[in-house]
């Protein structure tokens, strides 16, 4: 029998728990950034004037703050300081700006800050908000693993075009009448990573599925708002604010589903007939367990990887899709172009990977669906890992760092009409598909997406059956300038909640 338990205090060392010593530790590490700024003063990033204890609070647009970032960086240049409360950090704008950082300069901006939430969340193990060699251990395997179980290979093709398969049928009973599309994509993108996880998949009207995604979507709502961020400027005033609470709730419950079904896998599992991502892990836990006490690969990890790896697989995907289905509506000549390749190119017959080579206006509407919706407009944090200069000036060891996503996806330098939906970005003169060094929705460097792979392979198959089948346009009485493209307010940004006709092609 597998060994379910790693000695407590090996665990420990390994990922440590946010407890009253994370919160010493956090201070710890301002009064030490704190000094070496002092210490660095003339050589620091420019920024806003700062007001005691607020910092820069005071001039933040607390919903959606990467606006008032764009913002001061017209003042003070692509590099900027800010202070929130008692926490530095440092802005970085532009693609130039984010390349150096994320591409370059890898290694020195691989780093994740220590955050109040996504510490609470975390408690230092997965992959998205861990540190140092807990985190490199966990996406080594996490890649590794999904490659072996097929990311990128036809085996996945196959079970994304039956999901497509299922997908259609169920729009198709909705018979051209309005039906708001966002949870039949959300199911459909979490079997995805759920054919990894578990080797199954769930019907779309499953109530565990449907709960699970609940817990998902408002966690990544809730950690946008403005009580997620008093609580990461202010931590003592946690047990004020309902949001904080509220997370981690859904961290218990979402976590208690994962533990029952890793022990479910438990019960029939075969290291000699391994068959999901959770089978290789235990299996490597098993080998790595007869090595030493202190290793990565126990049951907390596991837990953190499937929340990881179902959440981010689940919802930006979606959320592409969403987004998708919106402005093929809101620009009803883009999805009829993309609707013409797919009858020239594929025909009848259910579309296939190698197809996108030959549909350069499709691949471009897909990728500027991406650049135009922005899912992740601050990208996720990072942290430097140690002392270093940086474009003239001096950034210390666990700077926190937002590499500003939006501002390269927006680049006014590199995009022709940066704000506006125009697949022609993606395009030469004689409509050949052209790649953009700027098109980075997946971040870049060290912690580039672990999934691109299958992000990218999902977007087409999905976006190509689609259109294959249906035209999508606006329930009657609404027309196409009543679309609202303002993005909903959390960590990842789908468009408002609206309602589409799935008209038989």
């Amino acid at each position: 029998m597998l060994e379910l338990k790693v000695k407590q205090g090996a665990r420990m060392q390994i990922a440590g728990r946010w407890t009253a010593g994370n919160v010493k530790l956090l201070k710890l590490q301002g009064v030490l950034l704190l000094f070496k700024m002092g210490s660095s003063q003339s050589n620091l990033p420019p920024g806003p004037r700062t007001i005691p204890i607020l910092g820069n609070l005071h001039i933040m647009d607390w919903k959606r703050p990467y606006k008032t970032m764009i913002k001061l960086s017209k003042e003070y240049g692509n590099v900027f300081r800010l202070q929130m409360g008692c926490q530095e950090m440092v802005v970085l704008t532009g693609y130039e700006t984010v390349k150096e950082a994320l591409v370059n300069q890898a290694e020195a901006f691989a780093e994740r800050p220590l955050i109040p939430i996504y510490e609470d969340y975390s408690k230092g193990f997965g992959v998205v908000f861990t540190h140092g060699e807990n985190w490199r251990q966990m996406r080594q395997f996490s890649i590794s693993a999904l490659r072996d179980y097929g990311m990128g290979k036809r085996i996945v093709e196959d079970k994304i075009s039956e999901e497509c398969s299922v997908l259609i049928k169920t729009y198709e009973t909705f018979e051209g009448k309005p039906f708001d599309p966002a949870s039949i994509l959300r199911a459909a993108s979490a079997n995805i990573i759920v054919s990894f996880l578990l080797g199954k998949r769930f019907e779309y009207e499953d109530a565990t599925l449907l709960r699970l995604m609940e817990l998902v979507e408002e966690n990544l709502h809730l950690a946008g708002t403005p009580a997620v961020l008093i609580y990461n400027v202010f931590p003592k005033l946690g047990f004020l604010l309902d949001a904080k609470k509220k997370i981690m709730n859904n961290r218990k419950e979402y976590h208690e589903f994962i533990q029952a079904t890793f022990l479910e896998n438990l019960k029939d599992f075969d290291e000699n007939n391994q068959r999901t991502f959770i089978d290789a892990f235990l299996v490597r836990q098993k080998k790595e367990n007869k090595k030493s006490t202190n290793s990565y690969f126990h049951n907390d990890n596991l837990i953190g990887l499937v929340d990881n790896l179902f959440g981010a697989g689940m919802d930006t995907t979606a959320n592409t899709l969403y987004w998708t289905l919106l402005l093929m509506m809101k620009y009803p000549e883009v999805q009829r172009k993309v609707q013409e390749e797919i009858t020239k190119e594929i025909g009848i017959r259910q579309p296939r990977t190698e197809d996108r080579v030959k549909m350069p206006y499709t691949n471009a509407v897909i990728h500027e669906v991406q650049r135009f919706a922005d899912i992740v407009p601050t990208n996720l944090p990072h942290a430097t890992s140690k002392d270093i200069t940086f474009k003239g000036f001096f950034i210390p060891k666990g700077m926190y760092i937002i590499p500003l996503l939006t501002s390269v996806l927006h680049d006014e330098s590199q995009w022709e009409k940066p704000h506006e939906f125009y697949p022609e970005h993606f395009l030469d003169s004689e409509g050949k598909f052209v790649k953009r060094d700027a098109f980075m929705p997946f971040s870049a460097g060290q912690r580039l997406c672990a999934g691109e792979t299958l992000a990218k392979m999902e977007l087409f198959l999905f976006i190509t059956n689609l259109l294959q089948r249906f035209t999508f346009q606006p329930p009657s009485g609404t027309s196409k300038d009543d679309l609202d493209l303002t993005p909903v307010l959390g960590l990842t940004t789908p468009p408002m909640p609206y309602k589409t006709c799935a008209v038989l092609s």
